[in-house]
């Protein structure tokens, strides 16, 4: 076996990622991890971009903040 392998794959594209360029993503619940994936710069700002689009309150989530009954 010989000393030189290969570097891992983005965990979306698949493509051979680069170390100095490669962004981990850790998802943490309770101090304990669920999921971790090394992106690609590319991927990367793809993932950034689906979470801004994903974690964005909605008019609806406002609107269900004063429906809560507390008795």
């Amino acid at each position: 076996m010989s000393d030189e392998s290969e570097p891992d794959p983005c965990n979306d594209c698949r493509e051979p990622l680069q170390d100095a360029l490669a962004r981990t993503v850790r998802l943490t619940v309770d101090r304990s991890q669920i999921d971790r994936q090394r992106l690609c710069p590319e991927c990367f700002a793809d993932w950034i971009d689906r979470y801004e689009i994903e974690m964005k309150p909605t008019d609806d989530s406002a609107n269900d903040e004063s429906e809560i009954i507390v008795d």
